[in-house]
């Protein structure tokens, strides 16, 4: 496994600053909000992707991915009743697949939860079926680029569409590719009613990527979660990706949030 953290924990920071101080502070990888960098991706010109690969390059640091990726992106909703918005969405997913491998990196993360809800006389169906059409052009191009989106189940309190680990894997198994797998993340897995050992188990092989966080928002090690049976779950099957840091509350400074987290 290797150890990554989230690139907006470190606001008002260059992005070569981060990756220098992730990089330093013992993290493999960075995984980046393209919000912190434009509000769409398709505003990031080639020169700043590649600008973006030669800063990973210098500080040693690998690219994970991306998450956060409808964030500001205004227009775009997964399973919206107007066909217009589905299909800009659809396209924009095709523009996130090639942002995330100009720069190197390799998953796209996709929670998005407000972007993604069931919108009122809109039946649970329909929106599943949207929402899978959706992402079938991005899938198939995902397939050509060399990435891996990767949907991810959260709580009810966050989202009303996909909130378990069983229902994102029955969502993307649908496309049937190994460009669409699906991400835990603790902080969410937390809401369901298994204990979060059982549902990294009953999850392998149909996750690509791993969220680090406790449920009080914060990074490991500073609420009450114990990761040591987590840990155990991801080695005993085998995962050999990436265990990103992802926190919601930054008091602490992304210097104490970063050295921390990865000492835990």
């Amino acid at each position: 496994m290797q150890l990554g953290i989230c690139n907006e924990i470190f606001k008002g920071w260059t992005l070569g600053d981060t990756m220098r101080f992730a990089r330093q502070a013992g993290y493999d990888a960075l995984e980046i909000a393209p919000f912190t960098i434009a509000n769409y991706v398709t505003e990031i010109s080639p020169a700043q992707r590649q600008a973006i690969r030669d800063d990973a390059a210098r500080a040693g640091i690998a690219i994970s991915g991306i998450h956060w990726v409808l964030v500001q992106a205004e227009g775009m909703y997964l399973n919206h009743p107007d066909v217009t918005v589905r299909n800009r969405t659809m396209k924009y997913f095709c523009d996130l697949v090639d942002f995330c491998a100009d720069i190197g990196g390799r998953i796209i993360v996709v929670g998005s939860p407000k972007q993604r809800n069931v919108m009122e006389g809109v039946s649970p169906q329909q929106a599943w079926d949207w929402a899978t059409a959706t992402f079938r052009d991005a899938v198939r191009h995902a397939g050509q680029r060399g990435i891996t989106i990767c949907f991810e189940p959260l709580s009810p309190t966050e989202t009303n569409f996909i909130n378990t680990a069983e229902d994102a894997i029955r969502f993307v198994r649908q496309h049937d590719s190994p460009n669409f797998k699906i991400v835990l993340d603790v902080k969410a897995m937390c809401s369901e009613s298994k204990p979060i050992p059982q549902i990294i188990r009953e999850s392998w092989p149909h996750f690509a990527y791993f969220h680090a966080n406790d449920a009080n928002l914060k990074g490991p090690g500073f609420g009450e979660v114990d990761f040591k049976p987590i840990a155990a779950a991801l080695r005993e099957v085998g995962y050999e990706g990436t265990v990103s840091v992802e926190v919601f509350k930054f008091e602490e400074g992304a210097e104490v949030i970063a050295a921390k987290s990865i000492e835990y």
